[in-house]
């Protein structure tokens, strides 16, 4: 794949304070790009610039190989842009708000009417066409101003705290949106401070703290990175001494933690892990060559926003 997004040692300052601190980073063609940090990390400087609304005065952002320093007006042509607070007129129905940006982008009235039926159909608001905008839920608010950022069909959608303030069933939705919008071509740099959004979609990521980017990359890399061991989770038949005991003694093994019976034949045991992907598998054959009787053997993948959170403590909060 080949890069698309190449932010270039950005560095943005207010009033003697950088908000971005010679930020690079890369985006490549089709990647889902989460840009996470706290309020006031310096995610929406970023995305400004590279919206070309803020001009850097030190450093560039290349999208498809033009400067939003030199060239604003082919990156404008490139990329969608969804900020994070949503403006409309009063009393605008949704059909209505669309054309508006479609005759902004200047595509014909003919071709507007289509369009406009074709994008209320992909974010799924065909039948509030004629509901007035600003009655709208929040939820809905959200996919109306991603339809808008598609009109001009662009290259990159670039997407400013997409799901913030969203309720949890609509925060699905906007993921569900974004890999349909993903598989669709396109490539999509959006700032959270969700974490679970970071691990359910994303392709790649970068952390901001304080305007630097502490961590990026793809997101095993990171976790890898980040957090040296995985928390696994094993149950066996039985009492489990056997299998706490062997688990104690693994060079790649350690808080190794036998909890009480789950039912009465069954007991679990959990333990963080440091080895390769290989080596995790050899482990479960090891178990069984001991003649352990494990019936369940995982990675805790329910408390990975925790793990998140937990390993990026200090850098993003």
């Amino acid at each position: 794949m080949s890069t698309i997004i190449d932010i270039q040692n950005l560095t943005i300052t207010y009033n003697g304070r950088r908000a971005v601190d010679d930020v690079s980073l890369t985006v490549e063609q089709g990647d889902i790009f989460g840009f996470v940090g706290p309020n006031g990390a310096g995610k929406t400087s970023t995305i400004r610039v590279m919206a070309t609304l803020l001009e850097p005065k030190v450093g560039d952002i290349l999208v498809g190989g033009e400067s939003v320093k030199t060239n604003p007006s082919a990156v404008k042509k490139m990329i969608g842009y969804m900020p994070d607070v949503f403006g409309v007129y009063n009393d605008m129905q949704v059909w209505e708000y669309l054309d508006f940006f479609g005759a902004c982008y200047s595509i014909p009235e003919n071709e507007r009417k289509v369009l406009i039926g074709d994008l209320l159909e992909l974010v799924d608001l065909s039948k509030r066409r004629n509901d007035e905008v600003q009655k709208l839920s929040q939820g809905l608010k959200q996919r109306l101003s991603l339809a808008r950022t598609l009109l001009h069909d662009p290259e990159v959608l670039i997407l400013d705290e997409p799901a913030s303030g969203l309720d949890p069933r609509a925060r699905v939705e906007i993921r569900e949106l974004l890999r349909e919008l993903a598989k669709m071509g396109k490539t999509i740099f959006f700032s959270t401070h969700i974490l679970a959004d970071v691990t359910e979609i994303c392709t790649r990521v970068g952390i901001l703290e304080a305007g630097k980017l502490v961590a990026y990359g793809a997101i095993d890399d990171l976790q890898k990175q980040l957090i040296p061991t995985r928390r696994m989770q094993i149950s066996v038949l039985g009492d489990g001494e056997a299998a706490e005991d062997f688990l104690n003694k693994h060079h790649l093994i350690t808080n190794v933690t036998l909890l009480e019976r789950i039912k009465p034949t069954q007991s679990e045991i959990h333990f963080d892990f440091s080895g390769t992907e290989e080596e995790k598998s050899a482990l479960l054959a090891e178990l069984v060559a001991e003649q352990i009787p494990v019936i369940r053997f995982a990675e805790d993948q329910q408390n990975m926003e925790s793990v998140f959170m937990r390993a990026t403590k200090g850098i993003v909060s």
